[in-house]
């Protein structure tokens, strides 16, 4: 009986003992943080989303406005050898991308000096960039705010952590830091991960228009050549 009780005693110590695991997920962990980590990641979740919209957005529109026939210059060269710029100045317009506007642009000043319409491309030009580029900048301006919104969190956090232990007479408890500590991982992740993705999608898009421009650059100066070309 003594056998019996003992090893019934054992059975029952035994689910007492069992340690359960604890599992925390991304909706928790954020909510953990309390009301300033929560308004804090909304904040960046919010900049996030803009970040993804104005790069789609704006690839979609660079991608666009290089597509270009490579016959493209070759029928506006013939159009104006023949004297024909009315056909050269419809095909630029039914072509419509950046480089087909600029050279819309050049056509238009035919007969002008040579150094009038270069200067009436270099200014078409700078206002295609300036399209090209719209709400580029933003990219950068959140690349840089992200970062530190997230550290603005952190120091929300430790500054939360500290009022809590001053309330407990300077007594540590982990528990009573648990909210603060919280609020200044998540907004830190948080920050450094908008920043990562906005600086990256800028960049990319930086490269994307450089392409552009140089394409609209280098058909520039292969119509100018081409009216400079004796007849």
């Amino acid at each position: 009986m003594i056998l019996q009780s003992t090893i019934q005693d054992g059975v029952e110590l035994v689910p007492e003992a069992e340690s359960v695991e604890k599992t925390l997920s991304i909706i928790e962990l954020i909510g953990s943080g309390g009301t300033a980590g929560m308004v804090i990641i909304a904040i960046l979740f919010v900049l996030m989303v803009f970040a993804i919209y104005i790069y789609f957005e704006r690839l979609f529109a660079i991608k666009a406005a290089s597509k270009i026939d490579s016959n493209f210059m070759n029928q506006i060269k013939d159009h104006v050898t023949n004297g024909k710029t009315d056909s050269a100045q419809i095909l630029c317009a039914q072509v419509n991308t950046p480089v087909s506007r600029l050279i819309n642009k050049g056509i238009s000043r035919i007969g002008k000096p040579l150094e009038d319409i270069s200067t009436a491309l270099e200014s078409a030009g700078r206002l295609e960039v300036y399209e090209l580029e719209r709400n580029v900048s933003v990219l950068a301006t959140i690349s840089g705010v992200g970062p530190m919104i997230g550290f603005l969190g952190t120091v929300i956090g430790m500054i939360l952590s500290i009022f809590e232990i001053a309330n407990a007479g300077g007594q540590i408890d982990i528990k009573l830091l648990a909210d603060g500590l919280y609020t200044a991982m998540t907004t830190t992740v948080g920050g450094l991960i908008v920043g990562i993705v906005a600086y990256m999608a800028y960049n990319h898009l930086v490269v994307k228009t450089d392409k552009v421009v140089h394409q609209m650059e280098a058909n520039s100066l292969e119509f100018l050549d081409h009216l400079n070309e004796p007849i």
